[in-house]
């Protein structure tokens, strides 16, 4: 074994000795362990063995953030890049229909409020985040710097993952080969490459939600608005109540319960649909109400609007100004 292998096969002992033995790894162990993976220069054995075991284990938040920690350093992440809202996009859901939680950002954008979105939706059954872009005649950022361009000039930024760390993108291909998720997929969603002072995050299940809470915390996070998304993405049915867990540094944690705005559920849609309600030339009940209730999440999220109700009013007049954002049309 190599000097790197023998020091990984420490973490991997940790987390797999036998009952009342093994345990999690503290946030210094999983940050030198998750450092030594993104080199790659661990034993691809070794890789598997470490990152079902971190899953058999169930999410640490300490641990979670200290992998987050060495991701964010070997993407050799600047300095804020002007954004004020981190938008993870890592949805996987496999009946899920067109972005609509796209159209949201692009609407906060619009009213100059500056959005780095990131992710892929490899996994998703649905239209991801690129395709739906493409309709809308926006290109996706090629780097680092070309996202705090087009943040810059537009307000609005989609930052591929595989542009922001290769090697973290290759992890998430894992899922197919282990059969799995693994924490590397919360630790995507919490990797805010921007260094944004507010994020608004989607998960699938709820007992994700806790975990979410406590990293950003740990990592001195302004504030965070997490829920159980639609597909994990941070999208809100509209057709039911919600409830968003919010971290703020100044006030801890608070539950905010939003309520139904309409009957009428999410469409499903497609790219050609999303560009249409974008441009105003269709407006189904479920998408544009999917779209609203989505946005006043954010705005909850930025501390726009101090209430549920207040961020629901808000987004409602925000999404009928919209016309400042029409820049972003094809």
């Amino acid at each position: 074994m190599t000097p790197d292998q023998a020091r990984f096969a420490e973490f991997v002992a940790t987390l797999g000795r036998g009952p009342g033995r093994s345990r999690a790894l503290t946030r210094e162990e999983a940050r030198e362990a998750f450092a030594l993976v993104l080199r790659g220069t661990v034993d691809p054995a070794q890789l598997g063995a470490f990152l079902m075991l971190l899953r058999y284990r169930g999410e640490d938040a300490d641990e979670v953030a200290g992998l987050v920690e060495a991701a964010r350093e070997a993407a050799g992440l600047p300095e804020p890049l002007g954004a004020a809202l981190d938008w993870p996009s890592y949805g996987a859901g496999r009946t899920r229909g067109a972005p609509w939680f796209l159209l949201a950002a692009l609407a906060l954008a619009g009213a100059d409020v500056p959005v780095l979105m990131h992710g892929t939706n490899r996994f998703s059954g649905g239209v991801g985040v690129p395709e739906a872009l493409m309709a809308l005649g926006i290109a996706p950022a090629g780097s680092l710097a070309d996202a705090e361009r087009q943040i810059a000039e537009t307000r609005f930024a989609y930052l591929p993952l595989e542009r922001i760390l290769p090697a973290l993108d290759r992890l998430l291909e894992l899922r197919e080969l282990l059969g799995l998720r693994s924490p590397v997929n919360t630790v995507v969603r919490l990797l805010d490459p921007a260094g944004a002072s507010a994020g608004v995050d989607g998960v699938f299940h709820p007992p994700y939600i806790a975990v979410h809470m406590g990293v950003a915390e740990r990592l001195g996070r302004t504030r965070l608005l997490v829920l159980k998304g639609g597909g994990g993405e941070a999208e809100r049915n509209p057709a039911k109540p919600a409830v968003g867990h919010l971290w703020d540094a100044r006030t801890g944690r608070a539950e905010v319960v939003f309520p139904a705005l309409s009957a009428a559920p999410p469409e499903r849609g497609d790219a050609a649909l999303l560009a249409a309600v974008w441009s105003g030339e269709s407006e189904p009940t479920g998408a544009v109400a999917t779209v609203q209730a989505t946005l006043g999440l954010a705005l909850l999220a930025l501390g726009r609007a101090a209430t549920a109700d207040d961020a629901d009013n808000m987004a409602s007049v925000l999404w009928a100004a919209r016309g400042g954002a029409k820049r972003f049309a094809a």
